[in-house]
């Protein structure tokens, strides 16, 4: 079947108001589509989003073999197993493992998607294998987290991209938000990294110490991940 219709949200939509049998791509370049990608690449099998650390806590300690990720404004959340930064999710770390993981932005993206019938964890990083994914799907919703309810360009830019290559596949951009997002498509890799690296949560991030420049320097680099990640 061709793809038919993509939508766009540029902010995590109300819980439950994307159809049940649509497929979601879900984007937060910084950090946590890239990461969790990262993990799933690295051998772990379940992604469970929380809106709290306090819920992701107690799913981890009443779950053998889970594991409580993510952050609170930008750092580890005392108690957590692990960050937000693509680094910790090694094969060693995470292989077998199912990661609660809640954070500030990321995690509500993922609830808003979360009954979905397919749900993509897209970003630069794996973005080939993501738009090839999705290029049979007939009913596309790429889902922005965007930062504390509001507009990330990086976000932005990466689901423009994704919708403006699916509309030369042939699909409808089908709201004004894909529309506007198509608009900020990157052309090449430079663009990428000029997009997420100069953003104001990249640069942001890059304040916090040199692990996390480095975060936000993987996280420009299109393509380094040869798989979508299916959550």
């Amino acid at each position: 079947m061709s793809l038919r219709r993509v939508r766009v949200a540029l902010t995590p939509p109300a819980p439950d108001s994307l159809a049940r049998d649509a497929c979601a791509a879900v984007i937060d370049v910084l950090r946590a589509t890239t990461t969790l990608a990262v993990a799933l690449a690295n051998g772990a099998v379940r992604v469970v989003a929380f809106a709290s650390a306090a819920e992701a806590l107690a799913f981890r300690d009443a779950h053998d073999g889970a594991i409580a990720c993510g952050e609170r404004d930008g750092r580890i959340v005392p108690g957590f197993d692990l960050g937000n930064s693509p680094a910790e999710y090694t094969r060693e770390r995470v292989q077998g493992r199912t990661l609660a993981f809640a954070s500030t932005n990321g995690s509500r993206a993922l609830l808003a998607a979360s009954r979905c019938r397919r749900r993509l964890l897209a970003s630069f990083a794996n973005f080939s294998a993501t738009l090839a994914a999705l290029a049979r799907e007939p009913d596309v919703w790429i889902v922005c987290a965007g930062k504390l309810g509001g507009f990330a360009l990086e976000d932005a830019a990466c689901a423009g991209t994704l919708a403006a290559a699916l509309a030369r596949q042939g699909a409808t951009l089908a709201n004004a938000e894909a529309r506007l997002a198509a608009t900020l498509a990157c052309d090449d890799t430079d663009a990428v990294r000029a997009v997420v690296t100069g953003s104001d949560h990249g640069r942001w991030l890059a304040s916090l110490g040199e692990q996390f420049a480095e975060d936000v320097r993987y996280c420009a680099e299109q393509d380094g991940l040869a798989t979508f990640a299916e959550w």
